[in-house]
C-alpha cells in the first residue's frame, strides 16, 4: 500500500489513537474508545484508505 500519511499527521492519529484505547481500557469513555485502533493503525502504517480514496497526501514530496 502507498503510504500517503506522514509528519504531524502522522504523531496525531499515533497519539489519539493511544489515548482512545488507555481511556477505554480504564473505562473512562466505553467501549466506543476501541475506535482509536482505527487512527493508530493508520498512523503506524503510515497509509490511509480514506485518504487514498480522496486522493490526499501528507507526506512530503521527494524530488
Amino acid at each position: 500500500m502507498k503510504k500517503n500519511v506522514g509528519g504531524i499527521d502522522k504523531v496525531a492519529r499515533i497519539v489519539i489513537g493511544a489515548l482512545l484505547i488507555v481511556l477505554a481500557l480504564t473505562g473512562t469513555i466505553g467501549v466506543w474508545g476501541w475506535v482509536g485502533v482505527v487512527p493508530l493503525v493508520s498512523g503506524l502504517f503510515n497509509t490511509c484508505p480514506l485518504y487514498q480514496l480522496f486522493g490526499i497526501n501528507t507526506c512530503k514530496v521527494k524530488k
